[in-house]
């Protein structure tokens, strides 16, 4: 069975590039343009794992991951921060939001994948 990702990417085009280069290593892509709509996918789709971009409209990717690992029902799902922010205190909040990894933009994609693999226990997936 496919992992199943929540890609939260406010940017158009970064979202569709990094869903298509998933798709073709074998994960299943939702994308939630904004933090409410992520709050809402991450209960409908029921994630794997959710890719948080921290720089979001309305909600940022800080509070929008506080808000799911305080919800029963979302807050087993590992965060991976996806950010241009990356000051160590950046890294700190994000780690303190609740995610459990960070990747620094722009993304290197074998690298990013190694992560997911390790946070959703897929070492095998391609």
């Amino acid at each position: 069975m496919e992992p199943r990702v929540l890609l939260v990417e406010d940017n158009e085009a970064n979202a569709d590039m990094l869903r298509r280069r998933l798709a073709r290593r074998g994960w299943t892509v939702a994308v939630a343009a904004d933090g409410m709509k992520a709050l809402i996918a991450a209960r409908r789709e029921k994630p794997d794992l959710i890719l948080m971009d921290i720089s979001l409209p309305e909600i940022d990717g800080w509070e929008v991951t506080r808000r799911l690992k305080a919800d029963r029902e979302t807050a087993h799902i590992p965060i991976l921060a996806l950010t241009a922010h990356v000051m160590p205190s950046d890294r700190e909040q994000c780690f303190a939001a609740g995610c459990s990894e960070f990747e620094a933009k722009p993304i290197e994609i074998e690298r990013l994948l190694g992560k997911m693999r390790a946070l959703v226990g897929q070492g095998d997936a391609r």
